[in-house]
């Protein structure tokens, strides 16, 4: 077999490829500029740029990556989609480090998700398999800041239960103090994902709370909460594992066509 550059080996996936052995896997190809934004990303690292920090301007960056301009600004322009930059207008400005948000996984998995055919359920059931889970880890694990912040988010609710947008709004900020509570960094991603830009509690998916529904949620938080403040995981744990049952079943019973729906990129 020839020599293969450098540029077409390094790669993020793996493709099937048929020969005279049968099926085999060989690392995908990945482009000069994708490569290129790898190494940026790596020397942002590095050097401890935080967000807020520029930069160098596009000519030293050609010299110091020997890059031409094209691949350059296709690299840059690929790390500004994924969040990791933005560009300052005007004079004196440039390519800008950020620090990147769930909106770009969430954008990601919906594409793979619409393409795969796969309907909410599938983040329903994600949901009732990850979230018991992180309670667990929770009560292990929550600062007393944190602690403070669900705790809020318990008595906000209570207090705008018959406000349809204070009960979404407090019941998504719940899960999501949870699952960064656990002191994994990856079911926080997560749960901004699926509780937040995937999910499909709202109105816009023709699902609504009635204020009878809206209390059973607010018993159920309470009693995850003090779970959790008591730094009791199992309780935590079976008593989140308890709501996210409740959910499914509600969901399933009064708006099973929520659940069938395909996701899609939004």
């Amino acid at each position: 077999m020839s020599a293969v550059p450098l540029n077409t080996m390094i790669g993020t996936g793996i493709r099937q490829t048929r020969g005279g052995e049968g099926m085999r896997f060989a690392p995908k190809p990945q482009k000069t500029a994708l490569i290129l934004a790898q190494r940026i990303v790596r020397d942002i690292h590095t050097r401890g740029l935080r967000p807020g920090q520029k930069l160098p301007p596009e000519r030293l960056m050609m010299e110091e990556y020997e890059a031409g301009r094209g691949t350059l600004r296709e690299s840059l322009r690929y790390l500004e989609l994924q969040g990791v930059l933005s560009f300052k207008p005007g004079p004196g400005g440039g390519p800008v480090v950020e620090k990147p948000g769930a909106d770009s996984l969430a954008a990601t998995l919906a594409l793979l998700l619409q393409f795969d055919g796969a309907p909410y359920r599938v983040i329903a059931e994600a949901r009732a398999a990850f979230e018991p889970l992180m309670a667990g880890l929770a009560a292990e694990r929550i600062t007393p800041e944190r602690l403070t912040d669900l705790e809020r988010s318990v008595t906000d609710m209570e207090s705008g239960l018959t406000d349809h947008d204070i009960y979404l709004e407090s019941n998504v900020r719940f899960h999501d103090i949870i699952a960064w509570a656990s002191g994994n960094s990856l079911f926080g991603f997560l749960i901004d994902v699926m509780v937040g830009d995937m999910d499909i509690s709202g109105a816009a998916h023709g699902i609504n709370y009635p204020v009878r529904r809206r209390q059973a949620v607010l018993k159920a938080h309470r009693n995850i909460y003090e779970a959790i403040a008591a730094a009791e995981p199992h309780q935590a744990t079976e008593a989140m594992r308890e709501h996210i049952d409740e959910y499914l079943t509600y969901i399933t019973r009064k708006f099973p066509q929520s659940l069938s729906r395909q996701i899609t990129w939004q």
